[in-house]
């Protein structure tokens, strides 16, 4: 991945290449985007500006085509919190970013794609209908519960969001590893929140989510700065322990597939805002020594 970023950075035109090519595909958009965001933090707003007019062609086009935003929704996300982050170079406020960012795309879906978002419900519709008749047996009627169109506009919302800091945070490493080795892993590992940023995201998730079944996939929209905030603690813990990749990525396969896990990261992000872990940790090895 690091000699693709070497690549992009050789000039305008290779650079214009690889967003190019990958801005209309769904597959191969993130890394349009992470591409995107290198520019744009290494060299500005212009050039990042100069290579989404070329980017908005193809993806502009399948939108046209096939009515499918996402390739465009997410390269509009990345420049944004890559412009944020360029400017203010405040990773945390850049992440924070992605939750109005992925509610206004949930609402631009739920107000312009109205027929795009009943396109997915019915094939949700008919996938689950199929699972139904597959898991059901003799008289036990399983019946699953279909997504509504505004819920899977949440959905879309929270997934183009993550996928965007996801990008911004390939890039910020692709940064750091041309121009600034090691500088990404001690900027993530010190990913933090202030207690009232992390009550009011907090909240946000609560009444989002008391709202009902329709509405806790927009609670999922909060739940994102928290949960890299999450990651960023355990990667400190681990580096403060001398853990290594093995156990890293014990825990990121856990976080995958266990729910409570993913839960468990966005509570102990919460947590950290009030206690603040890593000066405890700083203060505890002071004292042992």
């Amino acid at each position: 991945m690091k000699a693709l970023a070497e690549f992009a950075m050789r000039g305008r035109f290779q650079a214009l290449l690889i967003t190019v090519i990958g801005a209309g595909s769904l597959l191969f958009s993130p890394i349009s985007a992470a591409v995107l965001a290198l520019v744009t933090l290494r060299k500005g707003a212009g050039e990042g500006a100069w290579l989404l007019f070329w980017a908005l062609l193809p993806a502009g086009s399948l939108v046209y085509l096939d009515g499918d935003s996402g390739p465009l929704s997410l390269l509009l996300a990345v420049m944004v919190l890559a412009l944020v982050l360029r400017n203010t170079v405040n990773l945390p406020l850049a992440v924070l970013v992605c939750v109005p960012v992925g509610a206004t795309i949930g609402l631009a879906m739920v107000v312009f794609a109205g027929a795009y978002l009943d396109q997915i419900a019915a094939y949700f519709g008919e996938f689950l209908a199929t699972l139904e008749q597959q898991l059901s047996q003799g008289d036990q009627n399983v019946i699953l519960a279909r997504p509504t169109p505004v819920q899977i506009a949440g959905m879309l919302g929270a997934g183009t969001a993550m996928t965007a800091v996801l990008c911004l945070l390939l890039a910020r490493y692709w940064q750091a590893a041309l121009y600034n080795p090691g500088g990404f892993g001690e900027e993530f590992r010190q990913l933090y929140y202030s207690p009232m940023v992390a009550v009011a995201l907090a909240l946000g998730i609560v009444a989002l989510a008391a709202l009902g079944a329709e509405y806790r996939t927009w609670a999922m929209i909060c739940a994102l700065p928290l949960t890299f905030a999450g990651i960023g603690l355990v990667h400190a813990r681990a580096r403060h322990r001398g853990q290594g990749r093995g156990w890293l990525t014990g825990f990121y396969l856990a976080w995958l597939f266990f729910d409570p896990v993913k839960l468990l990261v966005v509570f102990v992000a919460i947590a950290d805002s009030w206690m603040n872990f890593r000066r405890r940790w700083t203060t505890g090895n002071k004292e042992d020594l």
